[in-house]
C-alpha cells in the first residue's frame, strides 16, 4: 500500500508533504532563543527538538467576493500554523466585509488517507511478478496486514504486495494542501484587496557577535565588533521575498501546552541606510527591525544576515580576576559557623573583555543577549585564531559588557584559611584569609582578587594588607599589581557579629 496508487495519485500525495511557497507580503519573527543554545542538531529537518520561536505571517490578496454569503478557500499556510490566531480583512471594504465562520482544514490526502476513503468500495489492484502482472479487482474490506476484497461472489482475496492501485476519483474531504475555508458575508460585490494573518511556529532567530581582539598597552585592548542575525526556518513552507521584520523585547505569550518559554525576543541594529540592512525604532515598550529589502527563508534552512555594519577600534580592557572560591561556589543563605565550609581552594585566574557600549566608544546601540566569539590574528600568517565565547544578555547604551575568555595560563592563585576563630556566646567569629598570586608572563599584570563573605550579612574587615573596593553586600575585591615573574600576598581578617 505504500508504494504509488497511481500516477496522478502519487503526485497529490507529493504535494500534500512538500512545504509550500509562500508569497508572504511580511513576516514578523520572535524568538525565545537563549544565547547559544540552538545547537546544529536544531538546524537538520526531523531533529525532533522544539524550534524555540514563531511568526507572523501576512499576506495580501486580490480576492473576487459576490454581495452577500461568500465560501472563500485560502491554502498559502504554514504546516506549524496555529489556526486560533488566523485573521481575515477586507482592506477595500471592511466596514461591510465580515467572517461568519472560519474553519481549519488538514485531512491531507496520503496512499493511507486515500485507501480508508475506499473502504467498502469497489477499487482495481495490480500486481507484478517478474515480467508477468495481474489484476485484482473487488470491494475494499480492509487494509490492515494487506489488501483485503471481497468478490462478487462472496469470497474474499488478501493481496501482500502490489505495484499499484486505480482508483475511480479523488474521494472527498481530502485536500492536497492544509487550507483555511471562510464563510464571509460581503456587503460590495468587488474584487477586494484582502489581509490574512497567522502565527506559525517552527521559525526563530538569535544574534551572533564576532569579535577581533588585538593587544594593548598595560591589558589596554582593541575590538572589532560584528554581529550577525541568523534565522532558522522549519515551518514548514518558503517565504518568498518577503518584507522581513524582528522584534526585541520580551513579549508575554500565555501559557501552552507545548510552549518551550515565554519568547524573549533579542535583536540589536543602529539605524542606518534601509537599502544596507536592519532599521531600527521604538515599539511598544519594545524594538522592532526592519530589513530594508526583501529576502527569501527556504523551509528547512538558516539565513545569516549583518545586524549592522562592523564597529572599529572599541576600546577595551583585559581584566584578570581570581576567584580563591572557585567560579562555582554558592554561598549558603544563612549563618555559617562550620570553619571547614567555604575554604576550598581554586588555582585559575579567569580572563575577561570589558567595554562601555557607548557612542564615543564607536558602539552606542542596544545589544540584545547573544553568543559573543572571540578572535585574535596571529601575525605569523595572517590567520585569525579562536581565543573564547561567552553570551551577553540584554545590554542597553551606554552600559558596559563583560565577556570571559577563560582562564590565564601563566597567572595563577592559591587561597587559604590561616586561622578561625569562634565565640558562640559572644556571638561572633573571625577568619584570617591568605591570597597568593603569582605572575610567571614577561610583563607585569594587575589581578582583582574577588572574595565572598559568605559566613552571615553582619561583617567588617578588622585587618588588611592593602585596601579593598566593596561590590556589594557580601563581595570585595582587591587590585593587585604584580611584577613580571613576581609574586604578590594579600591578607585580611574579616569579623562577623550577629
Amino acid at each position: 500500500m505504500q508504494r504509488e496508487i497511481s500516477a496522478a495519485i502519487a503526485v497529490l500525495a507529493i504535494t500534500s508533504t512538500s512545504a509550500q511557497v509562500l508569497a508572504a507580503d511580511a513576516l514578523t519573527i520572535y524568538s525565545s532563543a537563549q544565547p547559544g543554545a540552538v545547537s546544529p542538531e536544531q538546524y537538520r529537518s526531523g531533529s525532533g527538538v522544539p524550534v524555540p520561536g514563531y511568526a507572523v505571517v501576512r499576506h495580501e490578496r486580490d480576492m473576487a467576493l459576490i454581495a452577500g454569503r461568500n465560501s472563500v478557500r485560502f491554502s498559502d499556510v504554514a504546516r506549524e500554523i496555529d489556526p486560533t490566531t488566523v485573521s481575515f480583512e477586507s482592506l477595500t471594504d471592511p466596514d461591510g466585509t465580515r467572517v461568519i465562520e472560519q474553519n481549519y482544514q488538514f485531512d491531507l490526502v496520503s496512499a493511507g488517507r486515500l485507501m480508508e476513503k475506499y473502504i467498502d468500495r469497489d477499487i482495481t489492484v495490480e500486481q507484478q511478478r517478474g515480467t508477468n502482472s495481474q489484476t485484482f479487482t473487488g470491494t475494499l474490506a480492509s487494509t490492515n496486514g494487506g489488501l483485503v476484497l471481497r468478490n462478487k461472489d462472496g469470497s474474499v482475496q488478501i493481496i501482500n504486495g502490489h505495484s499499484g492501485v486505480k482508483l475511480p476519483e479523488l474521494p472527498g474531504g481530502l485536500i492536497s494542501k492544509p487550507t483555511l475555508v471562510w464563510d464571509i458575508a460581503a456587503q460590495k460585490a468587488a474584487t477586494h484587496k484582502t489581509r490574512v494573518a497567522y502565527q506559525t511556529g517552527g521559525i526563530t532567530w538569535w544574534a551572533d557577535y564576532n569579535f577581533t581582539y588585538a593587544e594593548g598597552k598595560d591589558q589596554s585592548c582593541k575590538l572589532d565588533v560584528g554581529a550577525w542575525v541568523s534565522i532558522l526556518n522549519q515551518s514548514g513552507a518558503t517565504y518568498k521575498d518577503a518584507k522581513l521584520k524582528l522584534i526585541a523585547g520580551d513579549v508575554q505569550r500565555a501559557q501552552r501546552g507545548r510552549a518551550v518559554a515565554a519568547p524573549e525576543m533579542r535583536v540589536m541594529a543602529k539605524a542606518m541606510d534601509a537599502s544596507a540592512g536592519f532599521e531600527e525604532k521604538a515599539f511598544f515598550e519594545y524594538h522592532l527591525y526592519t530589513l530594508g529589502f526583501p529576502t527569501t527563508l527556504p523551509d528547512n534552512s538558516t539565513k545569516q544576515l549583518e545586524l549592522f555594519p562592523a564597529a572599529r577600534s572599541v576600546n577595551c580592557q583585559k581584566a584578570l580576576v581570581y576567584l580563591g572560591q572557585g567560579a562555582g561556589f554558592h554561598p549558603y543563605g544563612g549563618l555559617v559557623t562550620d570553619r571547614g565550609y567555604g575554604i576550598q581552594g581554586n588555582t585559575k585566574v579567569d580572563v575577561y573583555l570589558n567595554f562601555k557600549n557607548s557612542k564615543e566608544n564607536r558602539m552606542g546601540m542596544p545589544l540584545p543577549a547573544g553568543r559573543v566569539r572571540v578572535s585574535k590574528l596571529d601575525t605569523a600568517d595572517n590567520s585569525l585564531e579562536f581565543i573564547g565565547e561567552d553570551a551577553i544578555g540584554h545590554t542597553a547604551k551606554d552600559e558596559s559588557v563583560l565577556i570571559k575568555l577563560g582562564s590565564a595560563f601563566d597567572v595563577v592563585g592559591e587561597r587559604k584559611q590561616l586561622d578561625f576563630r569562634i565565640d558562640n556566646n559572644a556571638k561572633w567569629m573571625e577568619e584570617d584569609i591568605e591570597i597568593k598570586l603569582r605572575n610567571r608572563k614577561d610583563e607585569p599584570v594587575t589581578v582583582v582578587a574577588r572574595e565572598s563573605l559568605y559566613r552571615w550579612t553582619n561583617w567588617s574587615v578588622v585587618k588588611k594588607s592593602q585596601d579593598f573596593e566593596k561590590q556589594d553586600s557580601r563581595t570585595i575585591q582587591f587590585p593587585v599589581r604584580i611584577a613580571k615573574g613576581a609574586e604578590a600576598t594579600v591578607r585580611y581578617t574579616v569579623r562577623y557579629t550577629w
